[in-house]
């Protein structure tokens, strides 16, 4: 079959299965079976597909209709104009994520250029997209990233490894900050798990059927996680030191009420208007 019948067939196909954005999830798919970028798909619409190119799509859209997320079966996400190894043990990266980045070096560019290197701990890093955007971005900080899953550390060391960062992130196992309190960090930053158990019903189906559960919910009512971050960070950052999180619209005042003694707490909100990274000086 053609490229652009067999594009059309797909389309048409995850519509029926009412997935979101068809057209752009047949692109992607058969741009990760071909190995090529979308104006190749549409430059060589008459390219004959191999039996085992169709067979291999075909497959990959019985996951998707499925609800696998695309990330997951081609492995891959960008962030921060970096291609991110990704698996079921690790959150996809989001866009939102990338207002984390922007409000750290938001933040170095304020202060006076450091006479030694900057601590930035990554908390939860998953993936490592925000320890390596971090890392990629200011080459005058070292980082600590932690984990409590040993299985999305390994995907984080190798997304670090690809992009040659290994160097500068130091990747540990560990709940939170446990261990690291008495540390004297710069930033600490994070994009905890958020999402209420009261919420599930709100949570696309394929991010609560295939993303690591312990990643997105992280409690009765979202802020369990958070709740206990909070002063573990209070203890492990430097007097003046900055704690940068990821957060929703729903827990935002529930947020800024844990953070209530601390200094110059900020919310800023993403491109929809929805509160998104909190910042609050100890």
């Amino acid at each position: 079959m053609q490229l652009k019948q067999t594009l059309a067939s797909a389309i048409s196909r995850l519509n029926a299965d009412h997935v979101p954005s068809a057209r752009l999830n047949s692109e992607l798919l058969l741009m990760f079976i071909l190995n090529c970028d979308r104006a190749y798909l549409y430059a060589h619409p008459e390219r004959e597909l191999t039996r085992d190119e169709q067979s291999r799509y075909a497959a990959a859209l019985v996951e998707r209709a499925r609800g696998v997320p695309t990330q997951y079966i081609t492995g891959h996400q960008e962030f921060w104009g970096m291609d991110l190894i990704v698996t079921p043990a690790v959150l996809i990266p989001r866009p939102e994520t990338e207002h984390v980045i922007e409000s750290v070096m938001d933040r170095v560019g304020r202060a006076p250029a450091p006479s030694e290197l900057l601590r930035i701990s990554d908390v939860g890093t998953g993936s490592g997209c925000i320890a390596l955007a971090l890392a990629k971005e200011l080459p005058q900080v070292e980082i600590l990233a932690t984990d409590i899953s040993a299985a999305a550390l390994e995907i984080a060391r190798a997304n670090a490894a690809r992009h040659q960062l290994e160097s500068r992130i130091q990747f540990r196992e560990a709940d939170l900050l446990a261990g690291f309190e008495n540390d004297a960090f710069d930033f600490i930053v994070s994009n905890p798990p958020y999402v209420g158990e009261s919420e599930e019903d709100q949570v696309q189906l394929e991010v609560r059927k295939f993303e690591p559960r312990g990643a997105v919910f992280a409690g009765p009512t979202g802020i369990e996680v958070i709740m206990r971050l909070v002063p573990q960070a209070r203890a492990a950052l430097k007097p003046g030191g900055w704690l940068v999180m990821e957060i929703s619209g729903a827990i935002s005042e529930k947020v800024q009420r844990l953070l209530q003694h601390w200094n110059d707490v900020r919310i800023r909100p993403d491109l929809q208007s929805i509160p998104r990274v909190v910042q609050a000086q100890k």
